[in-house]
């Protein structure tokens, strides 16, 4: 086949638009780069093409939306676990590939859950001897997790004073919404409990930001904000990077690999035309990979040469090893203080107002790491597979039709809570993605082959979540639904990849034996080439990881910035 060479030249190349992407692009377009952004789906404006005001009833399957909408036929993510012809392979334990596929990724799909990683995530093995520290700590991350509160726009509270929680560093925040009514009863069973319960930290607007209005509580954050009012790559990236006149995007680019000239430095990126199936090379001085942690693994390992066998920026063969995804899993009850409650809107913003950090003592618990609780209830809306649940409450009949039907929905609609516990996973080296050597997506491009496990450590975490759910539910007066899953299960735990919160597998580090990027998440191997998303982290933490990935990502694009200045780049 003819590859189609682009004669442009252009400053950097930028592969995914998601957080990382977005953040780089900015932060680079504005520091006067000329960028070129490659996008492996279609272009996407929240504005224009979200169904945030539909109802699931307007929908023939009552709001499911199977397997290509896992979350809800009007989920603003386009793509999934499974994508036609994106196949990818497991061979040992268990792992689901959740890709987005569309301009800004999966920061549509994303529950906007926004904390930063505190001082001792930094530095797990020096507290517990288990995985390793990150080259940087807290205070190198700071400046820039302060930039994005003020950018961005951030709800929630300093709580860690006032808690004694210190690995939950403040910020700087918006009032955050109030409670619902069964957060207020959830509070107050986890007061007696001494748990605490605070303001969640979400990146929703509450008051107007930067040209953009505030959250006007529709509940719909998942389908994509019309308004822009929470925070995605598209509503509040990509717009000044666009303004700069600097940024080039082209939509429908599956990247192949990074290519490298004699020097062993890149010199752009390899792409196929999804539409034409025409192969494109375009180039560039300097290459971002931002595709998210396992897509930039995989384009690493797909980039091999004479000058790199083991795939691109891979001497130390890290390159998909230690890869790391949330512990997860979630307990449901019946509350009978909640059953008859007076309707009121509970949507709220498009997600929980108050949630649990990491509160636990590792050295009396018999377990290193821990989780927080994400918060569920109210009165949602209805739709198949989105319903109250009440059919999974035995107590009730759980069926029939007409009359009957409604007056057992009216009885126990809003009487349910939920507890989602998303936890840290040790970092171990057997842990990891490579390249199938005999599978290949429909472009013709090899996929990955995934080996996933979890540890005795992330078992005995699981346990203590399964147990703590069902405590704070008896607290409530109320009844756990269904029976405590045992070790065999691993107490419930969600397969690796399910949370969607994949890491670590082109980590950094300050050796090149042991470490693929250096801890401006540079190739130790090639000096013109980055990685930009989840991938560099050195260990997980129990907190979700986008706020993390954009601080990382701003850092790393100051710090091209300021070396294209002096010549080095």
């Amino acid at each position: 086949m003819q590859i189609i060479r682009s004669p442009k030249v252009y400053d950097v190349c930028i592969v995914g638009s998601g957080a990382g992407g977005g953040t780089v692009a900015r932060v680079l377009t504005e520091a006067g780069a000329d960028v070129v952004m490659l996008e492996g789906g279609p272009m996407w404006d929240s504005a224009t093409d979200s169904a945030m005001f539909a109802w699931n009833y307007e929908s023939p399957t009552r709001g499911w939306g199977g397997d290509l909408k896992p979350f809800g036929v009007y989920d603003g993510c386009l793509g999934g676990w499974d994508i036609e012809g994106e196949p990818y392979t497991v061979g040992t334990g268990a792992w689901r590939w959740f890709r987005g596929r569309m301009l800004g990724g999966r920061t549509h799909h994303w529950g906007r859950i926004s904390l930063r990683f505190g001082p001792d995530d930094f530095r797990r093995k020096s507290i517990d001897g288990l995985g390793d520290d990150w080259p940087i700590s807290y205070d190198d991350l700071k400046p820039y997790y302060d930039r994005l509160d003020e950018f961005v726009g951030i709800f929630g509270t300093n709580h860690a004073r006032e808690t004694g929680l210190h690995n939950e560093p403040d910020g700087i925040f918006m009032p955050p919404p109030a409670p619902r009514a069964h957060e207020l009863l959830i509070k107050k069973a986890c007061d007696r409990m001494g748990i605490p319960v605070v303001p969640a930290r979400l990146s929703i607007l509450t008051r107007p930001h930067n040209g953009r209005p505030a959250c006007h509580y529709c509940g719909q954050c998942g389908r994509g904000c019309s308004t822009h009012s929470n925070f995605s790559s598209v509503s509040v990236m990509l717009p000044p990077a666009l303004a700069t006149g600097r940024l080039t995007i082209v939509a429908n680019a599956m990247a192949r690999e990074v290519t490298v000239g004699a020097d062993g430095l890149a010199t752009g990126v390899s792409y196929i035309d999804t539409g034409s199936l025409q192969e494109h090379q375009v180039r560039a001085r300097i290459v971002v990979l931002a595709a998210s942690c396992c897509e930039s693994a995989r384009l690493l390992l797909n980039s091999k040469s004479t000058l790199f066998p083991n795939g691109l920026a891979n001497s130390s063969g890290v390159v998909g090893r230690y890869l790391t995804d949330s512990t997860g899993l979630s307990v449901r009850g019946f509350i009978p203080a909640l059953q008859d409650l007076p309707r009121y809107n509970s949507d709220g913003t498009g997600g929980m107002h108050l949630y649990v950090p990491w509160w636990g003592d590792n050295k009396a618990l018999g377990f290193p790491r821990g989780y927080h609780i994400e918060l569920g209830g109210g009165f949602g809306m209805p739709g198949y597979g989105f319903g109250s649940g009440i059919e999974t409450y035995p107590q009730s009949q759980g069926g029939g039709y007409g009359v009957a039907l409604k007056e057992e929905y009216r009885r126990y609609y809003g009487a349910f809570v939920s507890f989602a516990g998303r936890g840290e996973q040790v970092a171990r080296e057997d842990c990891y993605c490579e390249i199938d050597p005999d599978v290949v997506d429909k472009w013709g491009i090899p996929v990955l082959r995934f080996h996933h496990t979890w540890s005795e450590h992330e078992r005995l975490q699981a346990k203590h979540m399964q147990e703590t759910f069902r405590a704070i539910i008896e607290e409530m007066g109320g009844t756990p639904i269904g029976d405590m899953p045992g070790p065999e299960q691993d107490y419930g735990l969600a397969a690796g990849g399910v949370i969607i919160h994949e890491a670590g597998a082109v980590r950094m580090g300050n050796d090149p034996k042991t470490s693929a990027l250096n801890r401006y998440c540079q190739a130790h191997d090639v000096r013109n080439l980055f990685v930009a998303d989840g991938g560099p982290f050195v260990s997980q933490a129990d907190k979700n990881l986008t706020w993390t990935i954009m601080a990382l990502a701003w850092r790393t694009a100051e710090y091209i910035a300021e070396e294209r200045r002096n010549g080095d780049l």
